[in-house]
């Protein structure tokens, strides 16, 4: 009787043992100190001096314009063509087919260029380490963390309708672009239009009705509670980076062996990937901003790779995506300067007539001088 209850000891306690949570891997802490997010705040913030600066003098330059040349007289600045993306869009196309450089805001195209190249090395990183727009909906989403402990995102059932909309808007621009030939690009970048489609941008912002003012209050405070509201939903122009960016060797990866499963890297991604889940981070929505890896505790866990072989991956530091951001902007800005492609080259006069009269310049239709 005793042997038979001897016998049965190890059963229950194999049963017992089976039934137990499996235990934790143990933390091998990081010894080295991440860098990431103080290198991405510095180029958020030197490109946010950037834009501004330009923003300034454009104003300046608009305001010399409209005043028929006798205001405080400055150069135009180039750069505010980045912030004509659609346009850039039917450059490159115009590009692809021609393979000429539109003489017509040739700085849009560099930048837009310029933009892509970067998407497709560093993942998405021009929308959260260039894009001004961006870094303005990151920290406003983050003033809502530190307010009330936390930012909201939508229900599943919500957010990938939702997420679905800036490619709808992408679809609409690309269909457009598309059906258009270079004859018809050509005709529409020469029309007065197309000249000042720079100044047209900068007066909705001037003039601003109540309407669109009210849509744009509505997206600062939609930015506010919901996370990259207006980057996640809403802008064409970062789903077609992200489509890009697809294409990118680089890869946030995991070492499943090394990770504790604690999900703190998944909770810190701003797009709500389940990096805690995957090996590799493909997602189009992956902005390269290496938040999940600046809060990863464990060592050699995540990081953003690159391929060295057939099936084999490095981690790269946090300081070759900065110093390859700014050398590949840096690189096409000065090719685009040195071949004299950047600025737009028009009589002042041109400007002096058209600029004043923006409001009354009409989209041309297609086949329409």
């Amino acid at each position: 009787m005793l042997d038979i209850e001897d016998a049965a000891v190890p059963d229950e306690r194999q049963e017992r043992s089976q039934n137990r949570e499996p235990a934790r891997k143990k933390l091998i802490r990081r010894d080295d100190r991440d860098h990431s997010q103080p290198l991405r705040v510095t180029v958020q913030v030197l490109f946010a001096i950037l834009n501004l600066w330009i923003g300034v003098q454009f104003y300046l330059w608009v305001r010399w314009a409209e005043s028929g040349g006798q205001a405080f007289e400055v150069s135009r600045p180039a750069g505010v063509e980045g912030w004509l993306p659609i346009e850039g869009l039917m450059q490159l196309k115009y590009f692809l087919i021609t393979g000429k450089v539109p003489h017509v805001h040739g700085a849009g195209f560099f930048l837009f260029t310029a933009f892509l190249v970067i998407s497709f090395v560093f993942r998405k990183a021009f929308c959260s380490w260039i894009c001004p727009v961006g870094t303005v909906s990151e920290y406003l989403w983050k003033v809502c963390r530190s307010v009330f402990g936390r930012s909201f995102q939508l229900p599943r059932w919500a957010d990938i309708p939702l997420r679905s909309l800036k490619y709808l808007a992408l679809g609409f621009f690309a269909y457009a672009v598309i059906g258009m030939s270079a004859a018809s690009i050509a005709e529409f970048l020469n029309s007065p239009y197309a000249l000042i489609v720079d100044v047209r941008m900068l007066n909705f912002f001037r003039y601003i009705g109540g309407t669109a003012g009210w849509v744009v209050l509505g997206l600062v405070i939609a930015s506010i509670f919901v996370q990259n509201f207006w980057c996640r939903y809403l802008c064409p122009y970062g789903g077609f980076l992200g489509l890009v960016s697809l294409l990118s060797p680089m890869r946030i990866t995991r070492n499943a062996s090394t990770c504790i499963d604690c999900a703190k890297c998944a909770k810190a991604c701003p797009s709500a990937l389940p990096v805690d889940k995957l090996v590799e981070i493909r997602s189009a929505e992956c902005t390269g901003c290496l938040e999940c890896v600046a809060i990863c505790p464990a060592k050699d866990t995540l990081m953003m790779s690159a391929p060295v072989g057939l099936r084999r991956r490095r981690g790269i530091p946090a300081w070759t995506m900065a110093v390859g951001i700014a050398f590949l902007f840096l690189a096409i800005v000065a090719y685009a300067k040195i071949t004299n492609h950047w600025n737009t080259d028009l009589p002042r006069q041109v400007y002096l007539e058209l600029v004043p009269n923006a409001v009354a310049q009409e989209h041309p239709l297609p086949g329409q001088p």
